[in-house]
């Protein structure tokens, strides 16, 4: 066995051999031209100093055997076993020599080695297994090696062991995936777990988060009752990555919902935002759209802060692009917002989302969002299959590289007994001492129409009054008197042309009036009031339906 052509074909030697020959050891013979310091205890040579053993003469086998790495030497076409070393018994087993390697070596076997000898006989350069894991626990790196003694072909097996090195790098992909799942379980949780549904409006939404790292993004959607029948719907993205979006991506959106409570118009929950925003952090940028949808107009009232169109498909599957007014995103401050509408009649479907489910590096956003019309235009069926329709027409997986949130929203178009559920009746109200009795009577008939319970008519028809009574002593002209019921509530609502908001006051024994919304708002789930666009209020009241 010819240890000098085999120990050539060793891992690291063809670079330890490079480097001799490219800087070659010259000794020096003449003292006088030996300009060094001689080395403190330099020993010279004598005649009677044995030489060194060449590499030639050395025992291969020995020093194969106290090679701490496993060895393992195949030759011919079928890889029959030639030797294995001391470290390779000890890890395996020993293994007697003939056999093929599928036979002698079933642990290279079940490994996927074998193609592996093949390849190296057949390329005549050596080939490498990373870092896989054997029957005995541990982890080895493989390195098939070709050679050749008297032209026989043969492999030399080299292993070494990686143990610590793989257990090194699963810590470090098991501790990278509890971060994901941490800041990906903190991004959920600040999103809102369950959606409101209210009564008028089919919704559902997704949310995907984007890569594969821990840095999350700051994505965030919400559907608010604003009572009155009326819901507000919002979706932003905070720029940039990481808990420190997250955490203020939470903080606006309960910044959202405290300020659709004061059942403001768009562009002052925006304008309230865009100041909250510079307060939090002044480097920190975020896109939001914020619209009310209101039954009884029929239509979605937005104001956009630097965000996305809303798009809006009809009932005959025609989409609208909702993009204007559309002004900066929140805190850049010093920006008066407005609001623009967009119909939203029965059968009409609406979608608000995020900029990662249009938005690729090697397309424009424009060809983006005309993909995602195309793709909203025949898209049918249940809010949430719209949504999951839209995301894959969009080629979002688990491996996006950005967040992707979509609010979907429906209009339906209610016919038959279901439509029966869903009614409305007006009256408009010239004041005088006529109106409040026309109001009670008004509401007494329309109640029983409806065939609401005894106990339900009265307690409608008395807040109706109630309500009548409180526009007629602090509002003004004109006035109108609204009913609506759905399959949950009965809402009782008064508009007249005043500004000046109701408050819930605590009346003396003496006192004349401030009664009214007392009243109300003890016989009542829930009552309110806002100012409208027009410059006057509505003040309304809500009764929950019996079930069934």
């Amino acid at each position: 066995m010819n240890f000098t052509r085999w120990s050539a074909r060793l891992p690291g030697t063809q670079r330890r051999a490079a480097a001799r020959a490219e800087h070659p050891v010259t000794l020096t013979t003449d003292r006088r031209s030996d300009t060094s310091v001689p080395a403190a205890r330099a020993e010279h040579p004598t005649d009677d100093t044995p030489p060194a053993p060449a590499v030639d003469d050395l025992p291969v086998r020995e020093v194969l055997d106290r090679v701490p790495a496993l060895v393992a030497l195949t030759h011919g076409p079928d890889h029959r076993l030639a030797y294995v070393n001391d470290a390779y018994a000890a890890a395996f087993g020993p293994r007697p020599p003939g056999a093929p390697a599928a036979e002698a070596l079933p642990e290279l076997r079940d490994l996927g080695l074998l193609p592996l000898l093949d390849q190296a006989l057949r390329s005549g350069k050596p080939r490498t297994l990373k870092s896989r894991k054997a029957p005995d626990g541990r982890s080895y790196t493989f390195t098939c090696t070709p050679v050749a003694d008297g032209g026989d072909s043969a492999v030399l097996v080299f292993a070494t062991d990686v143990t610590d090195h793989a257990e090194a790098a699963e810590r470090l992909r098991t501790s990278e995936r509890r971060q994901r799942e941490t800041a990906v379980t903190l991004q959920r949780s600040l999103l809102p777990q369950e959606l409101e549904q209210p009564d008028d409006l089919r919704i559902a939404a997704t949310y995907q988060p984007g890569g594969t790292e821990a840095a999350v993004g700051g994505d965030w959607y919400d559907v608010i009752t604003l009572g009155g029948g009326r819901t507000a719907l919002v979706i932003g993205d905070v720029m940039g990555r990481g808990v420190r979006a997250a955490a203020i991506m939470g903080q606006l959106r309960t910044a959202v919902r405290a300020y659709a409570r004061l059942d403001l118009p768009p562009h002052e929950v925006l304008q309230l935002l865009d100041g909250l925003a510079t307060e939090i952090d002044a480097n920190q940028i975020a896109t939001c759209v914020y619209a009310i949808h209101d039954p009884n107009e029929g239509r979605l009232v937005y104001a956009s802060a630097g965000h996305l169109p809303i798009l809006v498909r009809d009932e005959n599957g025609t989409v609208q692009r909702a993009d204007e007014p559309t002004g900066p995103p929140l805190g850049t401050g010093g920006w008066m917002h407005a609001s623009g509408s967009v119909a939203l009649g029965p059968g009409a479907t609406a979608v608000l989302y995020t900029d990662g489910l249009v938005e690729r590096r090697n397309e424009d956003l424009d060809e983006g969002i005309a993909a995602l019309e195309r793709a909203l235009s025949g898209a049918t069926g249940t809010p949430q299959v719209v949504c999951d329709r839209l995301v894959r027409s969009a080629g979002v997986t688990a491996d996006h590289d950005d967040d992707v949130a979509v609010l979907v929203l429906q209009h339906p178009h209610r016919t038959g007994s279901d439509g029966d559920l869903f009614r409305n009746a007006a009256l408009e109200l010239l004041g005088g001492i006529e109106a409040a009795p026309r109001a009670r009577a008004f509401a007494s008939g329309v109640l029983t129409s409806w065939r609401f319970p005894a106990d339900l008519h009265d307690l409608g028809v008395l807040a109706a009054s109630e309500l009548v009574a409180n526009s007629l002593q602090h509002g003004t002209p004109p006035m109108r008197l609204r009913l609506r019921r759905t399959d949950r509530r009965l809402i009782i609502e008064v508009t007249d042309g005043d500004d000046h908001l109701p408050r819930r006051r605590r009346a003396e024994p003496g006192d004349e009036s401030g009664r009214g919304i007392a009243i109300v708002a003890t016989i009542a789930s829930s009552w309110g009031s806002r100012r409208t666009p027009g410059g006057g209020k509505a003040v309304w009241c809500e009764f929950a339906l019996p079930k069934g």
